[in-house]
């Protein structure tokens, strides 16, 4: 769960400034960008029209792409403050190492969670024998400050609640839908939800006025509000429903909903780093660079990411 930038920028996130309090429709466009030795992702979050949805800091959707005699995604061991991490799969396996001494491997509606708190180190990469296809999203969550200097953790929660309907399903990832909650910790007030819909399915999901939304679509084309949207866009929606209306078109579809409370606090996101202010960010660069305060992430084949 890497940015992997080799000239990142810092960017400022946060406030309600820039958050409408009422619903609109803002289609955020993907720029692709290499992860690892061998995938390409299309990041979403954060962009020039968007920062954050809520606590959401940074979302990439990769796949699905054919791994097939292939090394698959591997993303050596890196470093991550003031964050949570959500591994989020529709096909294929990560193997997750951390400085904890964490080794789990995530499959297809599971959620893999982890919590940097004030420093954590990790690595991911598809399991030496994997499925041919590696479909998924990628995510972070910014911690608040009451406890963005928490202790590490990770979590795996691979039995989710799920939310049915007449050709409707919604799998709850963090926080709640619909009165069915998610086992993940969550330190906002924040949801995430994996929605399939068959072909021809129409749906009116409940939402939070106070919340605002973006929608991922993951596979298939989803009319989400009105608006046709094709897989590898997001849609932001501001804030102010009580319903959103979803349908899918020329088949089945599959989008992640991600909604929350807006984040009032300011944020610096540089490289891997969710801070409040660049000295923060130079004095985490130099302790990963000392080999201090991360831990060591143990069994990753390769070297760490400098």
């Amino acid at each position: 769960m890497s940015n992997l930038d080799v000239r990142p920028k810092p960017v400022e996130c946060g406030g309600r400034d820039d958050v409408p309090g009422r619903p609109v429709h803002e289609l955020l466009p993907p720029r692709r960008v290499p992860l690892g030795e061998s995938t390409v992702v299309r990041r979403l979050l954060p962009s020039l029209g968007r920062r954050m949805v809520g606590a959401w800091c940074f979302v990439d959707h990769y796949g699905p792409d054919d791994i097939t005699g292939e090394p698959g995604m591997q993303v050596p061991p890196h470093p991550h403050i003031g964050l949570q991490t959500v591994s989020w799969l529709h096909d294929g396996e990560v193997l997750h190492r951390d400085s904890l001494g964490s080794l789990q491997t995530v499959r297809p509606r599971e959620l893999g969670l982890m919590t940097a708190g004030r420093a954590i180190a990790h690595s991911e990469e598809s399991p030496r024998s994997h499925p041919a296809i590696l479909h998924g999203a990628q995510l972070w969550v910014a911690l608040p400050e009451t406890h963005r200097h928490t202790d590490p953790a990770f979590e795996h929660h691979a039995d989710l609640p799920v939310v049915q309907g007449p050709g409707f399903g919604a799998t709850v990832i963090l926080g709640e839908l619909d009165g069915a909650a998610s086992p993940g910790t969550a330190y906002t007030p924040i949801m995430g939800a994996d929605i399939t819909l068959a072909d021809g399915a129409v749906a009116r999901l409940p939402v939070e006025p106070d919340f605002e939304y973006a929608a991922l679509t993951m596979s298939g084309i989803t009319e989400i509000d009105g608006l046709r949207v094709e897989p590898g866009s997001m849609l932001y929606l501001g804030c102010g429903r009580r319903e959103l209306p979803l349908r899918a078109t020329d088949g089945g579809s599959g989008l992640v909903l991600l909604g929350g409370e807006p984040f009032e606090e300011k944020l610096v996101m540089w490289w891997n780093f969710v801070a409040r202010t660049g000295d923060e960010i130079a004095k985490a660069r130099q302790d990963w660079t000392a080999g201090d305060r991360f831990g060591v992430v143990r069994g990753y084949d390769g070297e760490a990411i400098p």
